[in-house]
């Protein structure tokens, strides 16, 4: 039984659209997968587009959206304890589940049940086993705990990172989450070359006439500062430049531009990442219609 259906894609591949008519259609709640739709108040910069879980008047449920304020630095690890709150409270009701995004880090984590925790690096050990084989070093980790997460043993350096793991925990008291193993399914939404580019520019065009500037100068009558915002990047980083001048208009627009076109083949290059690590990613047609989309996704899902 599948326990989560995965939609992701590049940025402005029309993810959201898909998994919030795919929720209607199967009576499933949303868990957004995106590194800043966490954030109050950074609407447009981040694409929340909630008017777009309304369908017939009635929300399609959603989480992890607008969970912390703009200022604070969410981590990898801190999503992966506030996804499992939402997965568990959401089975309990007995509801599907749709996970949602493109920040791919964000994806694995929660679907492989990543280990993230403060673990500090120990460079005697790790200096010592490297010295060992990955079959021994794979002996050494089946012999501190069962081998439940595969990705623990899928490269040298992962393993050596669980072992250094384990020994720490032997020696610290850590609360270690239980993770579950999760059933999922990946689908990806997929444009040619060509079409994707022209729909990032033209979504960037309109949210810039749209209010976006002016949401990063409320951000930063908030009190963030431009470091705040060079670290949430993207339309954050080159707005606020503009803002304090380090920019103009036009080289604002062209770089931002060429960042998110960038931003877009690094998230299609670690979707290909995924796939070489054994996830099974299936790929749908940015062209075809809603209705054809939502009846792939069935039809391979099983539902």
């Amino acid at each position: 039984m599948i326990d989560i259906i995965t939609v992701t894609g590049a940025t402005a591949s029309g993810k959201t659209a898909l998994a919030v008519n795919l929720a209607n259609e199967i009576d499933a709640e949303i868990i957004s997968a995106d590194s800043r739709q966490v954030y109050r108040g950074m609407d447009i910069g981040t694409g929340k587009d909630l008017s777009e879980y309304v369908i017939d008047g009635v929300t399609v449920p959603y989480h992890l959206i607008d969970i912390v304020d703009a200022g604070y630095r969410y981590s990898v690890f801190e999503y992966q304890h506030d996804f499992l709150k939402a997965y568990k409270m959401i089975k309990e009701r007995g509801k599907n589940i749709v996970l949602c995004g493109g920040s791919g880090m964000y994806i694995e984590a929660v679907i492989n049940g990543y280990d993230l925790l403060p673990v500090p690096p120990n460079e005697e050990l790790r200096q010592n086993l490297e010295l060992k084989s990955h079959e021994e070093l794979i002996k050494i980790l089946s012999s501190l705990k069962r081998l439940h997460n595969k990705t623990d043993i899928n490269a040298k350096k992962r393993t050596i990172r669980a072992i250094e793991i384990e020994y720490y925990l032997k020696n610290n008291n850590i609360d270690r989450r239980e993770y579950p193993a999760i059933n999922n399914i990946y689908f990806e939404l997929h444009f040619d070359r060509e079409t994707r580019r022209k729909r990032i520019t033209c979504r960037l065009l309109d949210r810039l006439k749209n209010g976006m500037i002016e949401e990063v100068e409320g951000l930063m009558k908030q009190g963030l500062t431009l470091d705040d915002m060079l670290f949430y990047g993207l339309e954050y980083k080159y707005i606020s430049l503009y803002l304090c001048n380090k920019l103009t208009y036009d080289d604002m627009v062209e770089k931002l531009n060429i960042a998110i076109h960038q931003f877009a083949k690094r998230q299609m290059t670690w979707f290909r990442g995924m796939e070489r690590k054994g996830a099974v990613i299936h790929v749908i047609d940015g062209q075809k219609s809603m209705q054809e989309k939502l009846e792939e996704i069935k039809k391979i899902a099983n539902i």
